[in-house]
């Protein structure tokens, strides 16, 4: 089986995965603080569906917001978890909390 997303380790390796990809990215962002952790958890689940769903058309980057700081920044994430469409680099829809399947279905069909 193809890995599900990539997990960068630091802002480096985020804008590496960024710039490589020529489809469009969905950075995933997650958090490790108390509240954070369920949430993100439960997304993982959804996110790793999606991402086998629309492989071949998507890059998903499951982004961990305190081990990339500048991205979590440049995108004005505020919190975990939270969602940015990416095309060529520009974020061209955002997105925040806990969604379903059919939601963020929805957030990248809009955009695709």
């Amino acid at each position: 089986m193809a890995k599900r997303f990539h997990q960068p380790r630091e802002d480096a390796e985020f804008d590496f995965i960024l710039g490589m990809s020529s489809d469009p990215v969905l950075a995933y962002f997650t958090g490790t603080w108390p509240k954070a952790i369920e949430p993100c958890r439960e997304m993982d689940l959804v996110v790793g569906g999606i991402a086998e769903e629309y492989m071949g058309r998507l890059t998903v980057v499951r982004t961990d917001i305190t081990r990339c700081p500048a991205a979590t920044k440049r995108y004005e994430v505020t919190g975990a978890p939270s969602y940015v469409l990416l095309k060529e680099g520009e974020a061209v829809a955002h997105g925040a909390g806990p969604m379903t399947v059919a939601e963020v279905r929805q957030f990248l069909d809009g955009h695709l």
